[in-house]
């Protein structure tokens, strides 16, 4: 930390944050007895505390999001400049950063057209499903407006986006939820046992559950499929052999569009652009905010193929045929000024690549770690994106209690490093740490947050 912040002033700052603050996910009550974090600054993969505590951040920004680092003056100067050109217009109107961004992130995206911007995931995740329904309208007498997801998925706050979210501790005491939303099974292979899958052809068995699933709903009411490529808060699922051919396969007998949620996995994380394109697939319709701006201005977009856009041109006689949507703060510049020089980052350092080599790298010494470590189950993971899942009986696969792997984030913290884990979101399965350093990670970095693992897992279980 560069000490330009007095003691004085850090003082007011946290007690301002005390009395006025609303922060996420955490319950208040323990400020009356301590001060909350505040994050002062950061730089590359470190941040520094009110206190000048150095942490190095092995989940990018705590949610994700910070992919090619803190402290990037070529982001925050293109933001300025364009700022002072023209801060914002409303979406109906474009601009020239919104113009450049979409014709640079299509040609990263073979089979996709057009780009609608908004301001967050959750927001970006609503417009596909009102896209959805609007079509259902438009074609199907309203008939085909069933949107499915994916047991342990996760797509956002909105109340339709956690009716399309599958982690129930989530959406507990939220509903009642917006009607026509349909669960499919999770395809996490290591919990094949708690479904009662086989052993052999499980990939394709996972994608069987959904088709089952259309044909009880019936295929003429079902509009969309919303899947993440990776499942990221609900335990970093990498999906199986055979899994998406099968899923793709099955979305095109049915005339079922597909959409991936790349809000986590998209502009980077995996190694690839899209976490999608590590699989082979051709979606209908992509959505994406965390990476897309590595958090310097707030920004998501929502991508479909033509054939999607061409969809809202017919009858244009017809008032109402077109997607009537807006979202205010999509007209802002700042955003796609700031995604077009996260993207050049990403090219010039050339780091897909290293997120690639780094994932590689951190899943085998994760793997150490579980030779190690009788609790850790399985690891797993793509790119700079894995998961240690935590177990009290290896040979059982018995989840380790919530509470005790909150315990290992808790020693890691107190190491000076910053680690993630599902918690508070599927019952009985808060058992994976998570980890998604930022795409700049070295080897160094990578050694360090094993080293503190390592050190955690010995003092939580002994």
């Amino acid at each position: 930390m560069d000490g330009n912040y007095s003691q004085n002033d850090l003082s007011h700052v946290v007690e301002a944050d005390k009395a006025h603050v609303w922060h996420h996910l955490i319950q208040h009550k323990q400020f009356e007895s301590k001060d909350p974090n505040i994050i002062v600054e950061g730089k590359g993969m470190r941040v520094w505390n009110q206190n000048g505590k150095e942490h190095l951040d092995a989940v990018s920004g705590g949610v994700w999001t910070v992919n090619v680092g803190y402290g990037r003056e070529s982001i925050v100067k293109a933001v300025a400049d364009q700022l002072i050109k023209l801060p914002y217009f409303a979406g109906s109107a474009g601009s020239i950063p919104g113009a450049l961004y979409a014709e640079k992130l299509i040609e990263k995206m073979p089979g996709q057209s057009r780009v609608y911007y908004c301001n967050s995931g959750s927001e970006a995740n609503e417009k596909a499903f009102k896209m959805v329904r609007q079509i259902a309208h438009k074609r199907y007498g309203g008939q085909k407006h069933k949107i499915l997801y994916r047991d342990r998925d996760y797509h956002g706050t909105t109340i339709s986006c956690l009716s399309a979210g599958g982690q129930d501790e989530r959406g507990a005491q939220y509903g009642p939820y917006t009607p026509g939303f349909v669960r499919v099974p999770h395809c996490l292979e290591y919990r094949a046992g708690d479904q009662g899958a086989p052993v052999e052809n499980y990939g394709e068995w996972a994608a069987n559950q959904i088709e089952e699933v259309i044909l009880r709903e019936g295929p003429d009411t079902v509009g969309a499929l919303c899947l993440e490529p990776v499942t990221a808060g609900g335990g970093v699922i990498t999906p199986p052999e055979g899994y998406w051919q099968r899923v793709q396969e099955i979305c095109r007998k049915y005339e079922i569009l597909l959409h991936i949620d790349e809000v986590v996995c998209g502009v980077g994380r995996t190694g690839k652009w899209f976490g999608y394109q590590q699989y082979g697939i051709e979606p209908d319709m992509v959505t994406m905010a965390k990476g897309v701006a590595s958090g310097y201005a707030a920004i998501a977009c929502l991508t479909t193929s033509e054939k999607v856009f061409e969809l809202f041109k017919d009858n244009a006689d017809d008032p109402l045929n077109y997607f009537r949507d807006i979202s205010t703060f999509g007209g802002c510049t700042a955003g796609p000024a700031a995604a077009m020089e996260n993207m050049r980052i990403i090219e010039d350092e050339n780091l897909l690549q290293n997120c690639t080599d780094m994932g590689a790298y951190m899943l085998d010494r994760l793997g150490e770690l579980q030779d190690k470590h009788a609790v850790i189950g399985q690891v797993r993971g793509k790119g700079l994106f894995l998961g240690a899942e935590l177990v009290s009986d290896r040979e059982a696969r018995t989840p380790m209690e919530e509470a005790r792997v909150q315990a290992v984030v808790g020693d890691c913290m107190q190491q000076g490093v910053i680690i993630g884990a599902t918690n508070r979101s599927l019952p009985g399965y808060n058992n994976t740490l998570c980890f998604s350093p930022a795409l700049i990670a070295t080897k160094d970095d990578i050694d360090e947050i094993i080293t503190a693992v390592d050190g955690a897992l010995g003092r939580v279980f002994g």
